[in-house]
C-alpha cells in the first residue's frame, strides 16, 4: 500500500468515475484502474461498486477511505510544517443546518489551515442528507440540533448510520425578524403573536417530516409558509415579506447583515447544537480543529 494509492482512492471517491479522477490526477486511465484492483486484491476487500453510474464506495470502501483520509491528513500537515508547503490541495468537507456559527468557523478553519492549495467544501443542507454525507464520506463532520421533539428519531438515524451525536451548547429558541418587523418593539414573542405573519422554513427534500425540520415549533399550525433551499433567501423573504424564522439566535451581523434582529421565543423548548462524527472511523486533525472552532464562535 502507497501513499500514492491512498490518494488515487480518495479522488475516485470525490469525482464519482475512474475517468473524471484520472483527469483530476493527471494520470491515464488504465493505471488508475490498475492501482484501485492492486489494492483491493492487498486488502482483501471490495473498495468501490462498479454500475453504468459510476463508481460508488462499499461499506468496506467507506470505512478503509476513513483511515486513508486520516493518513493523507498527517502527511500533509508533516510536510506543510517540514517544508513549507503542503503537497497538493488539501480537503476539508463540513455538512450543516444553516448557522453562521458554522460557517464562521469554516472560515477560520481554511485560514489557519488551508495553505497555498485546498479544496474545502461548506454544505448548508438538508437534515437527513447532513447524516447521509457523514455515513458515506461525503463530510468528515456534520452540524445540527436536537430537542425534546426530534431526539427520540434522530437517536434512532445516528444507530443506523453508525454515528454519533456530541452536544456543543444549549440554546433557548428565537424568533429571527427583519429590523423593520412590528414585532421587534417586543421584548419577548410568543407564538400567537406570529399567527397573522409568512413562516419561513427550508426545504427538507423527500425527508420532509417535522422531526428533521430546521426550525422547531414546526408542528404548529400557520396560514402563511414559504420554503426556501437558501439562508440569503430566507434572510431577503424576512425583510421583504415581514415574515420569521425560530432558530438559535445566534447571529453574525457581518456574515447575515445589520437588517436581521433576533428575539427570544416564549416556548419551553430548548436547542441543543452539536455536530455528528462516525463512530468507527477516526477523527482527522482538521476536524478536531474544526470543532475546537465551533465551541469558540458557537458562544
Amino acid at each position: 500500500m502507497t501513499l500514492r494509492q491512498l490518494r488515487y482512492i480518495d479522488m475516485i471517491a470525490k469525482r464519482g468515475t475512474l475517468t473524471a479522477a484520472a483527469e483530476a490526477l493527471f494520470v491515464t486511465q488504465p493505471s488508475l484502474t490498475a492501482a484501485l484492483r492492486e489494492l483491493e486484491q492487498e486488502l482483501g476487500i471490495t473498495l468501490f461498486l462498479r454500475s453504468r453510474k459510476g463508481l460508488s464506495l462499499t461499506p468496506a470502501g467507506e470505512e478503509f477511505l476513513g483511515y486513508a483520509r486520516q493518513i493523507l491528513d498527517q502527511v500533509s500537515l508533516v510536510e506543510q510544517r517540514y517544508t513549507g508547503e503542503a503537497r497538493g490541495r488539501r480537503h476539508f468537507c463540513v455538512s450543516s443546518q444553516h448557522y453562521s456559527f458554522a460557517v464562521e468557523a469554516f472560515v477560520a478553519l481554511l485560514n489557519a489551515y488551508g495553505g497555498s492549495q485546498y479544496e474545502f467544501h461548506m454544505r448548508e443542507t438538508e437534515t437527513y442528507r447532513i447524516l447521509e454525507d457523514v455515513a458515506k464520506v461525503r463530510s468528515e463532520i456534520g452540524v445540527l440540533y436536537r430537542n425534546q421533539f426530534n431526539a427520540a428519531v434522530l437517536q434512532r438515524n445516528f444507530q443506523e448510520m453508525k454515528l454519533s451525536f456530541t452536544p456543543i451548547c444549549r440554546v433557548k429558541p428565537h424568533v429571527f425578524l427583519g429590523t423593520q418587523h412590528p414585532l421587534t418593539k417586543k421584548a419577548e414573542i410568543s407564538m400567537e403573536d406570529l399567527r397573522d405573519y409568512p413562516r419561513l422554513s427550508y426545504e427538507q427534500g423527500q425527508h420532509n417530516s417535522f422531526y428533521f425540520s430546521e426550525e422547531i415549533q414546526s408542528a404548529a399550525e400557520s396560514d402563511k409558509d414559504i420554503v426556501v433551499c437558501d439562508r440569503a433567501t430566507l434572510f431577503n423573504l424576512l425583510i421583504g415579506m415581514n415574515g420569521y424564522t425560530i432558530c438559535s439566535g445566534i447571529i453574525n451581523t457581518e456574515l447575515n447583515g445589520k437588517n436581521i434582529v433576533a428575539r427570544p421565543l416564549a416556548v419551553d423548548d430548548y436547542m441543543e447544537l452539536g455536530y455528528v462524527l462516525p463512530k468507527e472511523r477516526p477523527t482527522s486533525d482538521l476536524t478536531l480543529a474544526y470543532i475546537d472552532l465551533l465551541r469558540q464562535f458557537v458562544r
